[in-house]
């Protein structure tokens, strides 16, 4: 595989992960924009990235969908934000997906394990 094709690879699989990955981030605690780019990159060990450009289309996307609520919190000496947390429904969305995402691995698995070399 070329540089070209595992770039172009990379870019697939992280658009058709991109919403589960942004929700399971801001499961825990509202986070704002600038902390799920980093956080991301952080618990990926450094192979995942989204930039801001990126990241805030679908952060507007998800809140549109009811998924994530935003606020925006202004804190003396620092410019304001918007802190992003999970709705009930977006709970429930990031349950679904979850689900999901474990049964196609576990198909990707069956498919392309080792058993099967």
């Amino acid at each position: 595989m070329t540089d070209i094709d595992a770039r172009l690879l990379d870019r697939e699989m992280k658009k058709g992960s991109a919403e589960l990955i942004v929700l399971s981030i801001v499961e825990g605690r509202a986070r704002h924009g600038y902390e799920i780019s980093k956080l991301i990159e952080q618990r990926s060990g450094g192979r995942l990235s989204f930039h801001i450009a990126s990241l805030y289309p679908l952060l507007y996307r998800l809140e549109e969908r009811g998924w994530l609520h935003g606020r925006w919190v202004e804190k003396p000496g620092e410019r304001r934000r918007r802190f992003y947390e999970l709705t009930p429904l977006g709970k429930q969305v990031l349950a679904r997906q979850r689900d999901t995402w474990r049964s196609f691995v576990e198909a990707m698995d069956l498919i392309t394990g080792e058993q099967h070399a």
